[in-house]
């Protein structure tokens, strides 16, 4: 069953069970979907790196709005793309494709031509490069680690508000909560994101 593109720019992909497609590598992600094009295979793979996509856009946009909106943005572009490439390390190549993404609409905001820069290709076999990645790749995980570690309330609120993209009233209506309710879930739930990384970082 192919997924329908309409429908991901709507509402992204479905939350993936957690779990569920630990056992399959990012590699025999991409080779299914290669094969098949069945747009199931690439939404399991861009689900595993929502968290990663928005800590990106977030570091370049500095506007929470924005970056859910360029998430969004960057998902189409990897569907449409991702198949003229042979990727090896899809993360990496994700990561530069979000990074491009944000520094062209940053240009566009700012006025200028974005034609320089549409076409850069920052290679991930620069040194300096490398360890940007994985510094920002330790952030995204502890940031992974410290949502599991929020209440129940909090944790559905926040993967709602961000990964979802739902406004405070839809969220409202689809948990039951008072719109007070999910505000409050949603700004304890992200002081305590911040403070959870802030305690493993110093413990790393």
């Amino acid at each position: 069953m192919k997924a329908s593109y309409d429908k991901v720019e709507i509402s992204y992909f479905p939350i993936v069970k957690p779990g569920r497609y630990d056992d399959i590598t990012d590699a025999e992600l991409l080779r299914r979907y290669a094969s098949d094009q069945d747009g199931e295979w690439m939404g399991i793979l861009l689900e595993r790196y929502t968290l990663l996509l928005l800590g990106v856009c977030m570091k370049y946009l500095k506007n929470e709005d924005e970056a859910r909106d360029c998430v969004q943005q960057i998902f189409l572009k990897v569907l449409s793309e991702v198949s003229k490439y042979k990727i090896e390390y899809f993360k990496s190549w994700l990561y530069m494709v979000a990074k491009n993404h944000c520094l062209m609409r940053l240009r566009n905001h700012a006025g200028k031509s974005t034609k320089d820069i549409e076409h850069v290709q920052v290679s991930t076999d620069d040194h300096a490069e490398k360890l940007r990645i994985t510094e920002n790749e330790k952030a995204y995980s502890l940031l992974e680690e410290s949502l599991e570690e929020l209440n129940e309330e909090q944790k559905q609120c926040v993967i709602l508000f961000y990964l979802k993209k739902m406004s405070y009233s839809q969220i409202s209506e689809k948990t039951g909560y008072s719109l007070l309710q999910v505000k409050s879930y949603i700004q304890n739930g992200k002081r305590n994101l911040k403070l959870l990384m802030e305690e493993k970082m110093r413990g790393s």
